[in-house]
């Protein structure tokens, strides 16, 4: 089958919920495969964009009841989750086994016996307890098996509880106050289901993503969830296990899976012309990734992927990136790519919905080329 990006990109923005849009936080979560949830505010625009009816910290509410999880996931990042898909997750990033690499042994300074250690001991303390990270790492610290590790456990990006995190032993919990918390998923969680093994939760990743993404390749999948580290060989397999639940089609070109059952929706999907204004670290480009030129011309990427990981928030036409938006003074200021114009009455929609998700009655608009 030979579709078109234009196809393909309309078709994306109904699977995700920009347009048509949800009823249910846990439903938003769960078909965009996870929010990343390093900055609270842009997981909370990306559910709220989402939602016939936004309504503030309606994610973080979700968090605190035990309905999603909060967790180091894809890309080894936080994401908001559900959990039988952290779960499948989480089994393919341990199965990475990243941490007994030695590069990243030399960087975050400890062995993969001392992982093991850790992960046990860990689980041990956070049995039946919610702690700061401030009582979690005295805990440990009491124990001068711990000491040289100080630095890195006391860090906030959590390098070395990120494989705690893929072997199921620590998520984080609700906050208090400013401070961040973790507990044991188990416990916290409701119908937390453990952690599977590979082969099982393989062919559930890969299905919940193409359910959003497709058509995609293997290596599109492994870049969004690992960036790159499965095994080649494995990842292939469970692709080919999968059988007639995926179909390959071709795209101007560029071959992909997609679900079978998402075939004929696909091929009968019209070109759109509209317009949508999405957050930062949003999972229409997060999903297929920032590097895909189809989505994203590549001579404006460094305009939407910065540094420090820091991804922009995006203006969206015809489902393809055109621009990039920042909230100014209460002003949404677009930075359009090549002097992109973009249709009145679609903008003011987009810019409408924009204030509703964050609680503004309006917002003015000021645009300039890039």
């Amino acid at each position: 089958m030979r579709l078109t990006w234009d196809q393909v990109f309309a078709w994306r923005l109904g699977r995700q919920y920009v347009a048509p849009r949800a009823d249910s936080v846990a439903e938003i979560v769960g078909r965009l495969c996870g929010v990343q949830a390093q900055v609270t505010s842009a997981a909370e625009l990306a559910v709220a964009l989402r939602s016939s009816a936004p309504r503030a910290g309606a994610l973080v509410d979700e968090l605190n009841n035990g309905t999603l999880i909060k967790t180091w996931a894809m890309r080894g990042t936080l994401h908001a989750l559900q959990p039988d898909l952290a779960a499948a997750c989480l089994s393919l990033l341990a199965s990475a086994r990243t941490w007994e690499k030695p590069s990243w042994q030399r960087t975050f300074g400890a062995s993969p016996d001392e992982v093991t250690a850790l992960t046990e001991e860990v689980r041990r303390i956070l049995d039946g307890a919610v702690l700061t990270r401030e009582e979690l790492v005295d805990t440990l610290l009491a124990d001068p098996t711990y000491h040289r590790l100080g630095e890195q456990l006391r860090s906030g990006w959590g390098a070395l509880l990120k494989p705690l995190a893929w072997q199921g032993a620590i998520c984080h919990g609700p906050a208090q106050g400013t401070k961040i918390t973790f507990a044991s998923p188990a416990q916290l969680i409701k119908g937390w289901p453990g952690i599977p093994e590979p082969d099982v939760a393989g062919p559930q990743a890969i299905t919940a993503y193409l359910n959003a993404y497709g058509p995609a390749t293997p290596e599109a999948f492994d870049a969004w969830l690992s960036r790159g580290s499965l095994r080649k060989t494995v990842l292939r397999r469970w692709f080919s296990e999968l059988g007639d639940t995926l179909t390959q089609v071709e795209v101007e070109g560029r071959p992909g899976y997609l679900l079978s059952e998402h075939l004929d929706d696909l091929a009968a999907t019209e070109p759109t012309t509209s317009v949508h204004l999405l957050g930062g670290f949003d999972q229409y480009v997060l999903g297929p990734g920032t590097n895909d030129t189809a989505l994203l011309p590549g001579d404006h990427r460094a305009k939407v992927s910065r540094t420090a990981g820091w991804i922009s928030p995006i203006v969206v036409a015809g489902g393809r990136i055109v621009g990039t938006w920042e909230l100014a003074a209460d002003t949404v200021a677009l930075s359009m790519f090549d002097g992109a114009a973009l249709p009145k009455k679609g903008l003011d929609a987009a810019v409408a919905h924009l204030a509703t998700a964050l609680g503004h009655n309006s917002l003015p608009v000021q645009a300039t080329p890039q």
